[in-house]
């Protein structure tokens, strides 16, 4: 058992309660401090899954040719918004950097590593914890309408195969008989057996009930606005309510953490990358998590509706609703389903959430040489989700100086672009 420490934890999402839940595992007395009233936002709001199958970070070649072509699409999949802002100007340049096959060539075995972490800890800590969270093995359908999506994905489905992971394509007869009470247009899939789902909100909900019972305070509602340090140490968090000391400080924020980190001079290039979802509680038939590979779209079986989920919209830190981006979710869903139609008022009813994204698409997880008891966890793009206890676990062994469960040097806070 490591020496008890106080710990203030900024950010109550997936990322910020998987911290307090390792960090109090270990011993020490925890607080988390978060703006929200902690029930929305991309920890709620996204699709629930546990995907080591997800090997290629976002910055990947041709992302960035394809994001500008995009630009002029208002349904597209990805829409970076440009702007003369100076953060999102070296994010942009920093992030067409990052578009090399080397990148990707060295993030897959990472990006493996810290995703299979994640998953295999969630079983963990429901098992521990005895939570009734939805956990299901059913792994992950790409579904492709076209023979050149089919090709792209069973490249995936082979690099995947070659990192340990279990993986193959399949032909749209095997698809529709594993969902036999729904209509299937497409012309085959890969099939990621090595990915889990979940429903995020029952998974928080319980994390939430779980810490507060364990000592852990959770201050919801309340922003941190500055920072008191001496000596390169944080000495106490400045919020809009009191001032709070602590020995530790873990910066979880996600896309607000580029925000107080320059009150160190540390500067994280983040931008908050916006994703939809819209659900459903009618009968689909879709029984499989499945992703819409043309149209990027993901949906989700979780318990007691349907979740329709997608775009990475780059456009600041904002939660207005573009209905375009809506109605371009749910059209991609009858395109490949044509017997599932989203009505009006299930897309009057969606929400939005923000993920930070790095400009190479990895996670920052670690301590800057610019701060000693600061401990990062935020960049985590679409990933998150997946790599909230994985993140948790990493931060409590770096606070700990304990053995570390993976190596970290792709995750630095430091790191070049």
């Amino acid at each position: 058992m490591a020496v008890q420490k106080n710990i203030i934890v900024v950010g109550g999402g997936i990322i910020g309660l998987s911290c307090a839940y390792f960090l109090e595992k270990s011993g020490h007395q925890v607080t988390v401090i978060d703006a929200s009233k902690m029930d929305g936002g991309a920890s709620y709001v996204n699709a629930g899954y546990l995907s080591p199958s997800h090997l290629v970070p976002l910055a990947a070649p041709g992302v960035m040719k394809q994001g500008i072509k995009w630009m002029f699409n208002p349904k597209s999949p990805l829409y970076i918004k440009p702007r003369l802002n100076p953060d999102f100007i070296k994010w942009s340049l920093a992030f067409n950097r990052s578009c090399n096959a080397t990148h990707v060539r060295k993030s897959i075995p990472v990006m493996k590593e810290i995703a299979v972490l994640g998953r295999d800890l969630y079983h963990q800590i429901k098992q521990e914890e005895g939570f009734n969270f939805q956990l299901e093995k059913k792994g992950l359908l790409m579904l492709c309408k076209t023979e050149q999506a089919l090709h792209h994905e069973d490249e995936l489905a082979q690099i995947a195969v070659k990192e340990g992971l279990v993986a193959r394509t399949i032909s749209a007869k095997e698809v529709q008989e594993m969902m036999p009470d729904t209509t299937l247009d497409i012309v085959g899939a890969s099939y990621f057996e090595c990915d889990h789902h979940t429903t995020p909100g029952e998974f928080m909900r319980e994390m939430k009930t779980h810490l507060l019972k364990k000592g852990v305070i959770i201050r919801q509602e309340e922003k941190v606005v500055d920072l008191n340090t001496d000596n390169g140490k944080i000495t106490s968090v400045i919020t809009n309510k009191e001032t709070l000391k602590a020995d530790e400080f873990v910066l979880a924020a996600g896309s607000w953490t580029s925000t107080l980190s320059r009150k160190l001079n540390l500067k994280l290039l983040l931008q908050a990358g916006k994703g939809y979802r819209i659900q459903t509680t009618k009968e689909t038939g879709i029984t499989y998590p499945s992703i819409l590979a043309e149209a990027k779209v993901a949906i989700t079986p979780m318990n007691g509706f349907t979740r329709f989920a997608g775009t990475m919209e780059i456009a600041g830190i904002n939660h207005s609703i573009n209905k375009k981006r809506v109605d371009s979710i749910a059209e991609g869903v009858s395109k490949y389903f044509p017997n599932v139609h989203v009505t009006s008022e299930e897309k009057s009813d969606a929400a939005c959430g923000l993920r930070p994204v790095s400009p190479d698409g990895m996670p920052f997880i670690g301590k800057s040489e610019k701060c000693k008891n600061l401990t990062i966890a935020t960049g985590h793009a679409m990933m998150g989700w997946s790599l909230g206890p994985s993140t948790g676990k990493l931060v409590q062994e770096i606070i700990d100086e304990a053995s570390l469960s993976m190596g970290i040097d792709a995750f630095h806070p430091d790191r070049k672009f």
